[in-house]
């Protein structure tokens, strides 16, 4: 596992990394809710009430940053954080 801190504008975020069979597990974590990859599910999420977007097709920190968000949980649509944005658009959102 890697951890990583990852600086924004509006905060240091936190990013995790496991390596699976093929492709990596990716989650940076900000202080009201994370970005994840798309071995995560955002209905569990949801249903947790945890803040979270995903992005897909990503295999390291800076491509979860410049993907387009493709679904997010309704705590994080209340942050502003919408699909179609950028990771780091939407981690902004979650300082």
């Amino acid at each position: 596992m890697l951890i990583e801190q990852i600086q924004l504008e509006n905060g240091c975020a936190l990013g995790l990394r496991f390596e699976m069979q093929k492709y990596p597990l990716l989650v940076i974590r900000a202080e009201k809710g994370f970005l994840m990859c798309g071995y995560l599910n955002v209905n569990a999420a949801d249903a947790l009430g945890d803040t979270a977007a995903r992005v897909k097709g990503v295999q390291n920190f800076e491509d979860v940053l410049k993907a387009q968000i493709v679904e997010v949980t309704q705590s994080a649509r209340e942050l502003g954080v919408e699909p179609g944005m950028t990771g780091r658009e939407a981690l902004e959102k979650m300082f």
